[in-house]
């Protein structure tokens, strides 16, 4: 049974329900599209949503008596909110027919790794795996565990200010990689002046405090994070199955916006517009690859 079904509202499925679920998708799904990889192997996507944007993804294959094979199934989440612009590389996965992808994306000072959600367009263009190409990526998220905690700036004024700190630290690490050798010196002694700063802090203060966001992976797993964030929205939804209550948050982490899917019941506290949300994490997104 796959880890985040409790995300999207089926905290309470047994292995027997979940064959029976998974049949009934299987005989009437909301979407279904078909392609061929570059191996020339068929490939088969079923969707089923319990609510909007929400839902499981069955893939597999049709046989020669026409009946559908399920290879794997996952639990999802499609975003509606471009998250970034970026180059992004398209990886195989070694055990299964599936595809992440890859970003470096400076805001969040990682190297951005998530499931591939719309492998049907990918597979269809027949693009290149690997191959490097600027594109639009709206990200999405799934939460097992999650907590609401109270916003850190006072004002606007604050907020704008350290937007603008960061865009400067940005500017300078997109320098720094050209070559730039004083763009390098400015980012070391801005990197000593913060670590001296945080130091005096955390001495007398909370952690959460001091840190107004971050964006880490989080285990072993590349596509895992543990973020902290600004909550922008928050609707509440209901799994039309399962009845089970779900929150669609937009969080803005490091300057970088997309959505979480959490259960009710697995977030803490009261999760409120301006508040922020610290919770861990498995990413997904589709690539406009137009």
């Amino acid at each position: 049974m796959h880890k985040y079904l409790p995300a999207i509202g089926f905290s309470k499925l047994n292995n027997d329900t979940l064959k029976d679920l998974l049949q009934e998708i299987e005989l009437r799904p909301d979407y279904q599209e078909s392609a061929i990889d570059l191996e020339g192997n068929q490939f088969v996507e079923i969707r089923y949503m319990v609510t909007d944007n929400v839902g499981l993804v069955l893939r597999g294959i049709y046989n020669n008596d026409d009946e559908f094979v399920l290879d794997y199934y996952y639990p999802t989440f499609f975003g509606d909110t471009v998250s970034l612009v970026n180059d992004v590389d398209i990886i195989k996965q070694s055990d299964k027919e599936n595809y992440q992808v890859m970003v470096d994306e400076i805001r969040l000072g990682v190297n951005l790794i998530f499931q591939l959600q719309n492998m049907g367009e990918y597979l269809r263009r027949h693009i290149t795996e690997g191959k490097s190409s600027k594109s639009s990526v709206s990200l999405a998220a799934l939460s097992l565990e999650g907590k609401v905690i109270l916003p850190l700036y006072d004002n606007e004024k604050s907020r704008i200010k350290e937007k603008m700190n960061n865009q400067k630290r940005i500017d300078l690490v997109t320098q720094a990689r050209e070559g730039n050798e004083e763009a390098l010196e400015s980012l070391t002694m801005d990197e000593i002046d913060l670590y001296q700063r945080i130091t005096r802090r955390v001495a007398r203060e909370d952690i959460l405090s001091v840190v107004t966001s971050f964006f880490m992976p989080y285990g072993i797993e590349n596509d895992k994070y543990e973020i902290l964030g600004d909550i922008l929205d928050v609707r509440a939804v209901v799994n039309h199955l399962t009845m089970e209550e779900l929150y669609l948050l937009v969080v803005e982490s490091n300057d970088v916006v997309f959505e979480v899917c959490i259960n009710k019941d697995n977030l803490l506290g009261e999760p409120l517009v301006g508040r922020r949300f610290k919770g861990i994490i498995w990413l997904q997104g589709t690539v406009d690859f137009s």
